[in-house]
């Protein structure tokens, strides 16, 4: 069963909104802190934006700060990511991650497949 399960992924124009899913199941959901993580063609994974188990606490990187709202449900077991004016270098595979308590990136225990978004100009 796979953990992590990303929806919601399109190509779109700049300036344009997409909204990202993710359904978890096989875990307490509600005990982990919730990540988006990205990975541009060519380029090393970036941490995107970190939600608290609770969902009382986010934190954004700056490239996104202002333009995404991380969210989650417990009551759905379901992570999202509201990507608003969204920019062509915002293009990138974006994975969702689960870690009991703060992690690195890159070493989050649990990992979605990743799904892809493109931004064209």
């Amino acid at each position: 069963q796979v953990p992590l399960v990303e929806s919601g992924g399109d190509s779109v124009q700049a300036g344009g909104s997409l909204r990202l899913s993710c359904a978890a199941s096989g875990f307490t959901f509600s005990a982990y802190w919730m990540y988006w993580v990205r990975q541009a063609p060519g380029k090393g994974l970036e941490w995107v934006s970190s939600i608290a188990s609770g969902g009382g606490s986010t934190y954004y990187a700056d490239s996104v700060k202002g333009r995404f709202t991380i969210s989650r449900d417990n009551a759905k077991n379901t992570l999202y990511l509201q990507m608003n004016s969204l920019k062509p270098e915002d293009t990138a595979v974006y994975y969702c991650a689960a870690n009991y308590g703060l992690g690195v990136c890159g070493a989050f225990q649990y990992w979605g497949q990743g799904i892809q978004v493109t931004v064209s100009s």
